[in-house]
């Protein structure tokens, strides 16, 4: 009998209980699909851990990921919980989309920054399979419309973040519809869209009492009163707003009694025509550009 001990092999561990939890968990994606080469057997235990798979993001594996190895990718996947897709959007339509998100029904954090060909049925289907959705991304997805934004709203109650950053077919009744259903809000981009003005401003602060971040950058619409709104579930008592534009000293902060914007001089608003302003009211935090402030 030889008393030489026998070498184990990585494979000799048990897969569901050792690799695919405790070590494969750790390697980049793109190693993993290397790892896919090296063997049969290498390739089975990949297919295993994708599978299992719980957070998807396209940028690990490059700055375009090829619409064949998506789908290859996903799937056998029915246990994600984040799907990240932003390096998708070149060619990104809802018939890559649906198969994904119509099995995935334990997503909580969706970003589809940019993935312009999709459609509202996305949206749609989105808002029907996903009922633990909590941060959703569709910056710069002209197609978000006010009627999928609905259904969002009705079935998705425990969004926290929504970025809607440049969905310039939602106007202010849209966004009440949204923040009055999705009261648990903490943050709100309603940037770049000049269709957003007061009341959808005044609505999201008497709504969400939770909400810290506001991004009203180029919401040209908006203006002094509703920024500085007193809403009854914002704060007991308005402290007033704080400009922090940068470095620079020429931005004084309100007075407490005020609720008024301070005066800019021309010179002082040609000089910070690109900047942009985070102010807060209380715990709620809003970031603006100049072209969203009337001055």
């Amino acid at each position: 009998m030889s008393l030489t001990p026998s070498r184990g092999c990585l494979l000799d561990l048990p897969w569901e209980d050792i690799l695919v939890p405790h070590i494969l968990c750790h390697l980049p994606l793109q190693q993993l699909l290397g790892l896919q080469r090296v063997s049969k057997a290498f390739q089975a235990l990949v297919q295993l851990y994708l599978a299992n798979m719980r957070c998807f993001d396209s940028s690990q594996i490059g700055s375009a990921v090829p619409r064949a190895a998506f789908l290859n990718l996903l799937k056998d996947n029915k246990v994600l919980q984040q799907l990240v897709l932003q390096n998708c959007s070149d060619w990104l339509t809802d018939g890559e989309l649906l198969p994904v998100i119509m099995q995935n029904h334990h997503l909580h954090h969706i970003q589809l920054k940019g993935c312009a060909q999709l459609s509202c049925h996305a949206l749609m289907v989105i808002s029907l399979n996903c009922p633990h959705l909590r941060r959703l991304s569709l910056a710069h997805c002209e197609w978000v419309d006010s009627l999928s934004l609905r259904s969002l709203a009705d079935h998705c109650k425990a969004l926290e973040a929504v970025d809607l950053t440049a969905c310039r077919q939602l106007k202010d009744e849209a966004i009440c519809y949204l923040v009055q259903k999705c009261s648990r809000l903490k943050s709100l981009s309603l940037a770049v869209n000049a269709n957003v003005g007061d009341v959808a401003v005044e609505e999201t602060a008497k709504c969400c009492p939770e909400l810290e971040h506001l991004d009203l950058t180029g919401c040209l619409r908006v203006k002094n009163d509703s920024i500085s709104y007193p809403g009854p579930s914002l704060v007991p008592s308005l402290p007033g707003l704080q400009y922090r534009p940068g470095t620079s000293p020429a931005a004084a902060p309100l007075h407490p009694s005020s609720h008024r914007l301070p005066s800019w001089s021309k010179r002082q608003r040609s000089d910070f025509a690109e900047q942009k302003y985070h102010c807060k009211v209380g715990k709620f935090n809003l970031l603006l550009s100049e072209d969203s402030l009337s001055l």
